[in-house]
């Protein structure tokens, strides 16, 4: 037994001996006053031995009412089991017998009432019942004082209140052991089951027969003339009016903002009186009374009704009224009571206008409440203040929304400085992102104040800055998107203080420095580390000021080489930085073109504006954007992209292309965006129209086909201040965005025909003013309603349906010219080059109409040339396989460059010997003197590029008819790669022929290296063709200079290296010579002579291995 034990059973030994000849087990109420003050006096010096902890004194008179509560109830309690089970056992065994009278005046005169209330609370309802008969019975017992009244009310008011959290973490709280000894100890609790720090629930099967509402108010009626003064009139009417409120008109907490909740506390507290410094417990004690008066009531009736408990306080209202107890003098300041008493009168009218029954006891008790004349509160900025900080500061129930109500209100203008020494020693209770905007709020209206504290400025600023990055990644972004909401320039929407703006750039300079140093090994897989510290220092500084983080962020991705996909990653972490697209006050700022463009955007485009970027910046620019319109798996698990395809579409594609023929438009860039969009997978919902829908897409189909017709005439002249839209190299990309858009569109026209119609047929009847051909790349879109138009003379030569195709009177196609309109059609995409060589009218049988044919197409083959793209001359080159292979197209071999018959068979190698004089032919009409002056340098250098592609594919499929041993072979094809088809959707030969495509079969008898062996000259031969011809047009060409040419003949020559490498017996030493020689002769003809000198140092190589 400690000290404090043994100084309480002293007393409590002490005192039953001032009650001889009785004992305190008989003592009664009177007697206590002499009885009792040796334990009172004993409880106060326990407790002041623990100094100023006051939990600690608590603890002691918790401990002296719970072992005599449980030696009353331990009348004929088991030793055995009791020293075991009961942690009180010791002292409660040292306390001589006691009654009730013991406990509740211990209880009232210790000031106990809470500690009493917290037992009763872990006790089932039935028990909770049967203590309250007690006290009311020996509140009610003579002699009756105003202190036993007082009693009674601060019990209800405690019980109603209800028990705080336990702070014990560990171990139980000394309630829930309590409720385990009161279980234990009474038989007909046998189901009572102790929770910690919960209050234990009694199953029973009939219901009990009064419960505590029922006890309490038939309570107070009957004492109602002993409640005489005002106070305790006032108090007692609102704690019934408040169980009245509780019990029968809320079925659920009433939700009150931050703001309402600290209008009732200021003035609760206000009304307590003026306190140099406020004790928190103060604010505490007024928060759990508010929580508790909008709370349900935890004690559930179970006899009393609605309209007996509104009789039984309308007749107690009645009878205080009639007596002048609900008074007060005109002109008298609100006391605590009176300001509780009007706070609960409001409650409950406001909650009887809408109760549905007991309509004569509720009008009655409507009327005498209105009648009351309370006088009004109010509470002083000074309180205020006090009582906000006590909340944060001491971390009292619900500061979190304190925390923000602090930060949104502005410093108060007497205590500036309390305020911001509060805000910098609780910045830990600020960590929330209305917090975190409220502060904001506050810094930015005393930023715009004339004569602003820039020291303080600073001061806040940095102290904002600092809790924002105290928040979670989540709660960072909620916080940027509500930033954003107040201003795409955060703290700097308006002019600050130089000192502030100059403070903030060298953040922002030093965050950005720091973040493409750290990334400059290898951005595009910086450590996660690394990535993380990035996203934040971003964070930071664009939540002070989003535009100009975003600035620098645009910056970095477009002119720091690598940068992009680093700066992609850090802006799909801050997905909070999206913003609105188009908000009103942005709109009415910057205009009607910022309705449907993010701020990243409009931070993009003046990036780049007036700027002339390189090829890499544009590079750069463009993946940037790519990937920012890419799945953001970041996000929240939802995969929405940064930026939606249409907003860049409708910010970077759409005003750059509705301004073609400006010499300030990157066309080409455009169209690499918009191949971007359309490239990637876009979740819609299926009844959502494609977001291309939203992008005027009839305007854009024919902005492209414009652009589209203008490169199909890329070579011509352009009339004085024209402007080049789109170079020959960007036509594949300008055809494909073309097709896909009307692919795109076509959908959503099929879908819905009669929405559409309309534009559909503006946008056919506007390109009937550009080349026919651009009408083919959009067939997707016209479906069925239009026919095919094509020149009239192609239905000369070619048998179509006349139900699917119609000719059109071009001037440009005149007679003669139906095998040029052919040739387009070849090449404009595979199905259209299947239907015209099925389709195309020619009489095989006729020896003169195949030779016309072959003339033709000699003429038509010339004129199409120079304006082909790499896949349309693909698809040319197949029609001239396909038409040679089939014996439409003939074109005489003639040995020009032999002086004697080679006794070989070339039958295999017919076809590409055959393409290559066609194609040399082909080039003899373009260099001649009627065409010569058709191209530009750029127009003759893609022909060259065409030529040479021809070759590569001619070169490929001679060398793979020829097995080479897997040294050569691996040598050859270093030397001269296989090219891809430019096409990987070819349709496939209608005349397939093992010895044109792909390696041909040995020869029956042979084996494969024997076959090999017997082709090798074969093969050389050819080569040695195709090295004359490309040589001989080389030097036809203009300038002969043409590097696709040189590099053609370099990869024939290594080629024909490899092959006598290979293969020693397929050239005689003195053949080898005669080669070399006759090569050096056809190569002297190049005037340039740097190429002439590299071709002849490497023909000097071709010597045969058998020499």
């Amino acid at each position: 037994m400690n000290k404090g034990s043994a100084v309480l059973q002293g007393a409590f030994l002490l005192a039953d001996k001032l009650c001889r000849p009785s004992s305190l087990s008989c003592v009664n109420k009177s007697d206590w006053s002499a009885a009792g003050h040796p334990i009172l006096q004993a409880l106060q010096e326990v407790c002041e031995l623990e100094g100023v902890d006051s939990r600690q004194r608590s603890s002691w008179t918790k401990t002296v009412v719970c072992a005599v509560w449980l030696k009353l109830l331990s009348v004929k309690e088991d030793i055995e089991r009791a020293w075991r089970e009961n942690p009180f056992f010791s002292f409660q065994q040292s306390l001589p017998e006691v009654n009730h009278v013991v406990l509740l005046e211990l209880v009232k005169n210790a000031s106990a009432s809470d500690v009493y209330a917290g037992f009763l609370l872990h006790l089932p309802e039935d028990l909770i019942c049967m203590e309250l008969k007690r006290l009311i019975e020996h509140v009610k017992s003579e002699p009756a004082r105003e202190d036993d009244v007082c009693f009674f009310l601060e019990v209800w008011r405690e019980l109603w209140k209800g028990q705080e959290k336990a702070m014990v973490r560990n171990d139980e709280s000394m309630e829930t052991m309590f409720a385990k000894q009161v279980a234990r100890l009474t038989p007909s609790s046998s189901s009572l089951c102790p929770q910690s720090a919960k209050r234990l629930k009694l199953e029973t099967q009939d219901p009990p027969e009064a419960d505590v509402l029922h006890i309490l108010l038939n309570a107070l009626k009957d004492m109602a003339d002993q409640v005489s003064p005002s106070e305790l009139c006032f108090q007692s009417l609102s704690m019934s009016l408040d169980a009245l409120y509780t019990t029968f008109l809320i079925d659920r907490e009433v939700v009150l903002s931050a703001q309402e909740k600290m209008d009732i506390l200021c003035k609760a507290i206000g009304t307590r009186g003026k306190n140099e410094k406020l004790q928190p417990e103060l604010v505490g004690e007024a928060q759990k009374h508010l929580r508790a008066s909008i709370s349900p009531s935890r004690f559930k009736v179970s006899r009393m009704e609605l309209s007996e408990a509104l009789r039984i306080i309308a007749e107690l209202t009645q009878s205080w009224k009639n007596q002048g107890l609900l008074s007060v003098c005109e002109g008298s300041c609100s006391s605590y009571s009176t300001f509780l008493l009007k706070q609960s009168v409001q409650r409950v009218l406001t909650a009887l206008e809408e109760a549905p029954t007991a309509a004569t006891e509720k009008n009655q008790l409507t009327a005498l409440l209105k009648s009351l004349v309370l006088p009004v509160t109010e509470s002083s900025p000074e309180v205020h203040a006090q009582v906000l900080s006590a909340i944060i500061t001491h971390r009292l129930e619900d500061h979190e929304s304190f925390a923000a109500l602090f930060a949104r209100e502005p410093p108060w203008t007497h205590c500036d400085e309390g305020w911001m020494e509060c805000l910098e020693k609780n910045q830990a209770a600020f960590h929330q992102h209305d917090a975190v905007i409220g502060l904001s709020t506050t810094l930015m209206n005393k930023l715009h104040t004339e004569n602003a504290d820039v020291s303080q400025c600073r001061k806040l600023m940095k102290i904002i800055a600092d809790i924002f990055s105290s928040l979670s990644l989540e709660d960072m972004n909620k916080a940027l998107a509500s930033m954003l909401r107040l201003s795409s320039k955060g703290f700097f929407e308006f002019p600050v203080p130089s000192a502030v703006a100059g403070g903030f750039e060298q953040e922002l300079n030093m965050a950005f420095n720091c973040i493409i140093q750290a990334g400059s090994g290898a951005p595009s897989a910086a450590p996660q580390g690394n990535l993380t510290t990035a996203v934040s220092l971003v964070a930071r500084v664009a939540f002070q000021n989003p535009e100009g983080a975003l600035r620098s962020c645009c910056h970095s991705a477009v002119f720091n080489k690598g940068a992009f996909p680093l700066m992609a990653k850090i802006l799909q972490h801050l997905p909070g930085l999206r913003g609105q697209r188009g908000g009103e006050e942005d709109s009415e700022r910057n205009g009607e073109k910022n309705r449907t463009s993010s701020l990243l955007c409009r931070c993009l485009q003046q990036t780049v504006k007036d700027k002339s970027l390189s090829a890499n910046e544009k590079e750069q620019f463009a993946k940037f954007l790519g990937l920012l319109m890419g799945p953001n798996a970041v996000d929240e698990g939802k995969e929405r992209s940064f930026l939606s395809p249409q907003e860049v579409v409708n910010t970077f594609v759409l005003p750059n292309l509705s301004s073609v023929g400006s010499s300030s438009v990157d066309v080409e860039l455009s169209l690499q965006l918009l191949h971007t969009a359309l490239s990637l997978h876009v979740q819609q919902e299926t009844s959502t129209p494609h977001w291309l829908m939203d992008c005027s897409p009839f305007p854009l189909l024919y902005v492209l086909s414009q652009i589209h017709d203008q490169n199909l005439r890329c070579w011509e002249e352009l009339p004085k201040g024209g402007v080049r839209l789109c170079s020959m190299d960007a036509r594949e990309l300008l055809v494909s965005v073309l097709t896909t858009v009307g692919q795109a569109v076509g959908a959503e026209v099929e879908a819905t025909p009669s929405s559409w119609s309309r534009a559909l047929f503006w946008l056919y009847n506007k390109l009937e003013e550009l080349d026919w051909t651009v009408r083919f790349h959009l067939k997707p879109l016209w479906g069925q309603h239009f026919k095919n138009e094509v020149p009239s003379s192609l239905l000369d030569v070619c048998d179509l349906p006349e139900q699917e195709w119609s000719g059109l009177d071009l001037p440009q196609y005149g007679q003669g010219t139906g095998l040029l309109a052919w040739l387009e059609c070849c090449s404009l995409s595979d199905s259209l080059q299947s239907t015209m060589l099925s389709c195309l009218s020619l009489d095989q049988h006729q020896p003169d109409h195949v030779n016309m044919f072959s003339k033709g197409l000699l003429v038509g083959l010339t004129q199409i040339l120079p304006w082909c793209s790499v896949s349309q001359w693909s698809r040319v080159l197949r029609v001239l396989k396909e038409l040679i292979i089939s014996n439409r197209l003939n074109v005489p071999f003639s040995l020009e460059y032999v002086e004697y018959l080679p006794l070989l068979d070339l039958r295999q190698f017919s076809c590409e010997l055959r393409v290559s004089v066609l194609l040399l032919r082909v080039f003899q009409l373009l260099c001649g003197s009627s065409c010569s002056h058709w191209l530009s340098a750029e127009g003759w250098a893609h022909a060259g590029r065409l030529y040479a592609h021809a070759v590569r594919n001619m070169l490929s499929s001679v060398k793979a008819k020829l097995q080479l041993p897997s040294a050569s072979a691996a040598t050859v094809s270093e030397s001269t790669p296989a090219e891809p088809s430019a096409d990987p959707n070819a349709p496939v030969s209608l005349h397939k022929d093992s010895s044109v495509n792909g390696q041909a079969p040995p020869e029956p008898g042979l084996s494969k290296e024997e076959y090999a062996e017997n082709k090798s000259q074969e093969v050389l031969f050819v080569l040695s063709q195709l090295f004359c011809h490309v040589q001989h047009i080389q030097v036809m060409m203009p300038g002969g200079q043409c590097e696709p040419l040189f590099l053609c003949s370099l990869e024939i020559l290594s080629s024909y290296e490899a092959i006598m490498a290979a293969f020693p017996d397929s050239c005689s030493p003195l053949e080898s010579d005669n080669t070399r020689h006759f090569f050096s002769t056809i190569t002297d003809n190049l005037l340039n002579q740097e190429m002439k000198a590299v071709l002849q140092q490497k023909i000097a190589q071709l010597v045969s291995s058998a020499a």
